[in-house]
Parts: C-alpha cells; sequence; structure tokens
C-alpha cells in the first residue's frame, strides 16, 4: 500500500486506489485528448530516466514555464521530483527582466517552455542565465520538445537509479522553489518541502464533498501558482479526473462540455460572471425581469444551513427552479461546489451563489503556508459568509496583539531561498507572520480584515485599511478596479478604473455622448458625476476618516500584461501610484 509522505508518491496511490482512465484531459484539435493513471506514471518515469542521462544531479533545479494548465507539466514534475531535484515554476506573464533574475537565482539547469510565445521572452535573456538546455511542450521548428525526453527515457535500464533516487527522498526535503511576485520589489524564492505540500493536500481533504474515483474538475487558475497546484494533487489523491481549460475565453464552451463538479475560482472571474448575468437580466422585459430581480432580492438574503426558515426556503425553492437553474445550466450543470482564493470575496456574490446552488467555500492562505491555512466547508455547519473559514487540521493560528495572523504547522515554508534574513524577519518561535489582519470568532472561523502593510494612517492619525473600502466599492458595476491611497495626507482618496464596457452601455441607454477612446470617457462629466455617486453610496458604510473623499479615473484597463496586476490579480500598489503619479498629485496637490 502506498503511503503518502512526498509529492511524487500521490499518482502511484491514485493508480493503486483508482487507476482512472482519464486522470488529465486536455483539448487538442476540437477533442479532448486523455491520459490514464497508468500513463500519468510511464511518462514520468521517462522524463526521470532522460534527466538522469543528462546529468541531472540530487537539488539541481529545473524551471517550467507554461502559458496554459496541460498534462505535460504535470509529467515534468513528477519527473524531476522523484530523482530529488526541484520544481522551479515561473509566471508566463512576468517580464523578460524577472525570467532572468529567477532563472540566476535559482541556478536552473534546464527549463521546459510551453510555446513561442514564452520562448521568445526567453530567449532575450537566456544567453545571461545559467541554463544548458531548453525543452518545449509545442513543436516548434528548430527546437528540442520535450518528446525528445520522452524517446530518450524509453530505455529502461535506469529504472532501478530512478527507484534508488525515490527511495532516497525525504518528506523534509526542498520541493519546489515558488518565486512569489508581491506587489513590491524583487520577487522573494519561496522553498516548500514535500512535506509542507503533502500535509497540506491530506489536511485539505477533509473539505472535499465528492466522490472519490468519480468526478471531474476543470482546471485554469496559473498551475505555477501553489493554489492551483495543491488543489491539483488533492484532485489525484482523490482520483478526480482533471480537465484543463483551453483558455479564459473558452472556459464558458469548456464548462458546458466538461460538466464538472469542483474547480477553483478567484474573485475576481466570480464577479465578470455576475456582471454577464445581471446584465442579461437588466435587458429582460416585463414579468421575466421581474422575476430576475425578485430572485436576486431572494439571493441577497441568503444564509448556509437554511438558517433563514421555512418560507424563505419555499421562496429560494422557487427562485432556484425558475431563474437559477439557468445559471446552473450555463456552468454546466454539475457544479457542486467552487473554492475561491487569492483575495477576498464580496460577501454578497458568496450569498447570491450560493442561493443559486453554486456553493463558493472560500479559503484562505499564502505561498509561504503551501498555502491553505483555512478553508469554509458547506458541510456540518462549517461554512459561514463573510469568513475563510476554519482552521485545517494540524495548522494553529493565533491573533497578535497588533491584529496580524500568525500561523504554525506542517505546512509553513523551509523559508526563503538565499536568504536567511528575509525568513528570520517572518518567524516567531515557529510562527509565521502573515502579513494579514484578522480575528477569530466564537465559532472558530477566521475573518480577514485586512493587509498590515497595506494599513496606512492620514495626516490625522487616523488607521485606514484600503482592501475593506475597496471590496465594498467594486461591488457598483461603474467600477472595475479601485485603489484607496492617501497614507500622511489629510484624507483617503481613489484612484478607479471604470468598468469601461458596462459604462458604455449605460451611456447609450441614457442617450449620453461620452465619447469612444478611454480617455474621452474618464474625462466625461456624465461619468465621473455617476462614479461619484456610487462612492458617495458605499462611503455610508464607513467612519467619517475613512471615507473616500476625493478620485480620479485612470483611463487604463488594469491588467498582469500592463504591470498594474500580480498573476494573481492582486493590485501592485507602489506601481500603481507611480503610474498615476499625476493623478495622486492633482488628488493632494
Amino acid at each position: 500500500m502506498t503511503t503518502i509522505t512526498r509529492i511524487f508518491d500521490i499518482p502511484y496511490y491514485q493508480r493503486e486506489h483508482y487507476n482512472i482512465k482519464n486522470a488529465f484531459a486536455m483539448k487538442k484539435d476540437g477533442e479532448w485528448i486523455t491520459a490514464s493513471s497508468e500513463d500519468y506514471i510511464s511518462n514520468a518515469n521517462k522524463i526521470s530516466r532522460a534527466l538522469l542521462k543528462r546529468g541531472i544531479q540530487p537539488n539541481d533545479k529545473i524551471a517550467v514555464i507554461s502559458s496554459n494548465n496541460r498534462p505535460e507539466w504535470h509529467f515534468i514534475d513528477i519527473g524531476i521530483l522523484q530523482i530529488g531535484a526541484q520544481n522551479v515554476p515561473i509566471y508566463p506573464t512576468i517580464s523578460e527582466e524577472e525570467y532572468g533574475y529567477i532563472l540566476n537565482h535559482s541556478e536552473a539547469r534546464f527549463c521546459f517552455v510551453s510555446d513561442s510565445e514564452v520562448l521568445k521572452k526567453l530567449n532575450s535573456i537566456k544567453a545571461s542565465t545559467t541554463l544548458e538546455a531548453v525543452f518545449t511542450l509545442d513543436a516548434i521548428d528548430n527546437e528540442t520538445s520535450w518528446e525528445v525526453l520522452l524517446e530518450e527515457g524509453e530505455d529502461e535500464s535506469t529504472q532501478p537509479e530512478v527507484e534508488a533516487r525515490k527511495k532516497a527522498v525525504k518528506s523534509k526535503d526542498l520541493a519546489t522553489i515558488i518565486y512569489t511576485s508581491g506587489t513590491t520589489g524583487r520577487p522573494k524564492g519561496v522553498m516548500l518541502s514535500h512535506k509542507n505540500i503533502v500535509s497540506n493536500v491530506l489536511a485539505s481533504k477533509e473539505r472535499v464533498p465528492l466522490n472519490a474515483g468519480n468526478s471531474k474538475a476543470l482546471s485554469f487558475l496559473p498551475i505555477c501558482h501553489i493554489f492551483e497546484r495543491m488543489v491539483v494533487y488533492l484532485y489525484q489523491y482523490y482520483g478526480i479526473s482533471i480537465y484543463f481549460a483551453e483558455s479564459i475565453d473558452k472556459m464558458s464552451d469548456n464548462l458546458k462540455e466538461v460538466k464538472p463538479e469542483v474547480m477553483t475560482v478567484v474573485p475576481r472571474l466570480l464577479e465578470k460572471v455576475y456582471d454577464k448575468i445581471y446584465e442579461k437580466g437588466s435587458n429582460l422585459k416585463g414579468i421575466k425581469r421581474a422575476l430576475f430581480f425578485w430572485a436576486m432580492d431572494v439571493a441577497e438574503k441568503f444564509e448556509p444551513d437554511e438558517k433563514n426558515g421555512i418560507l424563505y426556503n419555499l421562496e429560494l425553492k422557487i427562485a432556484r427552479k425558475l431563474i437559477f437553474s439557468k445559471w446552473q445550466e450555463a456552468l454546466g450543470g454539475n457544479l457542486k461546489i467552487m473554492v475561491s482564493g487569492s483575495a477576498a470575496l464580496q460577501p454578497r456574490l458568496a450569498r447570491i451563489f450560493g442561493a443559486a446552488g453554486l456553493p463558493v467555500m472560500e479559503g484562505y492562505g499564502l505561498t509561504e503556508t503551501s498555502p491553505v491555512i483555512a478553508v469554509n466547508d458547506q458541510r456540518n455547519n462549517g461554512w459561514k459568509i463573510g469568513t475563510v473559514g476554519r482552521m485545517i487540521p494540524d495548522v494553529k493560528v493565533k491573533i497578535a496583539e497588533d491584529g496580524e495572523i500568525l500561523c504554525k504547522g506542517p505546512n509553513i515554508m523551509m523559508g526563503y531561498y538565499k536568504d536567511e534574513e528575509l525568513t528570520n524577519s517572518v518567524m516567531t518561535d515557529n510562527y509565521f507572520h502573515t502579513g494579514d489582519i484578522g480575528e477569530i470568532d466564537h465559532q472558530g472561523f477566521l475573518k480577514i480584515t485586512d493587509r498590515k502593510k497595506e494599513m496606512f494612517k492620514t495626516s490625522g492619525g487616523k488607521y485606514v485599511a484600503p482592501q475593506i473600502i475597496e471590496n465594498e466599492m467594486k461591488q457598483s458595476r461603474f467600477i472595475e478596479q479601485i485603489m484607496v491611497v492617501g497614507e500622511g495626507e489629510k484624507m483617503p482618496a481613489a484612484l478607479v478604473q471604470p468598468n469601461f464596457e458596462f459604462v458604455k452601455e449605460w451611456a447609450k441607454r441614457h442617450g449620453f455622448n461620452i465619447g469612444d477612446s478611454l480617455e474621452e470617457i474618464t474625462t466625461n462629466n456624465h461619468v465621473i458625476q455617476r462614479i461619484h455617486e456610487e462612492i458617495i453610496f458605499f462611503n455610508e458604510k464607513f467612519g467619517r476618516w475613512e471615507k473616500v473623499k476625493a478620485f480620479e479615473l485612470t483611463p487604463d484597463v488594469w491588467s498582469i500584461d500592463g504591470g498594474h496586476l500580480t498573476p494573481t490579480l492582486k493590485l501592485k500598489r507602489r506601481i500603481i501610484k507611480q503610474k498615476y503619479q499625476h493623478l495622486y498629485d492633482k488628488i493632494y496637490r
């Protein structure tokens, strides 16, 4: 019987317990191509044997940069890990300069890249790195395909050496270095051991309400991020078939084709899904429109575990049959659970999707915690909207005097690679300082209130927690992104990216000419006045010192490529402020 103590034990456990035909599935030329549990292990072993032939030693670093999630990533991942080397995943969308920094800092010997676009970026800095070889996942002319390694690995004569290497890997050994992009400064190399990640998989399994060996997942969040990576290991442990979405643009089609029971999401995706649904509802006429908004009113009062009473539950049953069943069909018809991470989920959205029979379990964690610290569970009264759930087994949390969340457990990282000073600065008596402010309620649910580093004082000495204000104001359909500013200033203010698509539709509906360019839209008086009204409305929820007193609209769509957002869609506050320093100065100077 396979005992899971190292990451590469998971595929063998899956084969032993479930041996599924479609462990992975990816769409190629319009067809879903599958790989079985057996294929998974066979390809991983071929990669291991080929890497041995090419001289890879224990503790060598191998980088993987992929623009999309795909089975090859996992074959390569296990192939690297079971010979004692380490996988260094890199976000595909970061700059060439950051590619170079990570490759050199980690001293990566080999690199796998998914496609020609990533390869082009890599080639621009490759000469200044430690790389000895590059392999492509897509077939690219005059480049070395990863399939060359599969061919080299056909020779099984070195399999005894692979087995010896596997046996030598201990649970506390380093498995991966994940470079967090962060919102400021150079990327930090988070060192995670096999035990860190395996302990998180095994502890998180208690919160999975699915049929083992008989469920499907759709995967699209970046696999280079520890959130999706750990969850995909968890799917493997449960014998859940993993289908990789083609792209964010084809998500809707893929959901209808795959009909998954589970998927991970980030709040931004749910906000966009909700906005599209709301827009369609707004365009309905007569009784259909009235029913839609009645159902929305019902949804906004939703509480888990039927806490609203008999009359409400009857209304909800009718709303689900008449309105929300269509939402479920649009998302495949079988979705039992979505798990949300990376940023705070608006409680209003959690209620609406929960009422629609599409429960979103919000969780919390960091790369440094492998990642899960706490997560909601829709069973056993384990779901409380507005919180990130209770702590998972073996993970301890305490709240410091200043409100910071401190965490201890087998999931806490080994440290930051080549930076002992930084590691020591975030650890106290085996407790990791998360940098988040929070509280634990009387039922043991953890609630995040803000980022410690993002809180600021105005010149009047009052503390402002920007994330809370931002999350409230992003509920406005007019506001796509918002960053609250004002450190050391007399009052809080905001930089706002309007929801340009919605604003155009709103202007058309009201007969306003707001122009075509983003510059024209953000300087239009009708638009400025309407967004001002939205800010006044949401300001009512905050104390006098927290209210946003002024704002400026930015004439760009905030994006990862534009440098506004991290790959996990968090605000790069320092960079956003730099980009719009002239607007900041206009507010305060």
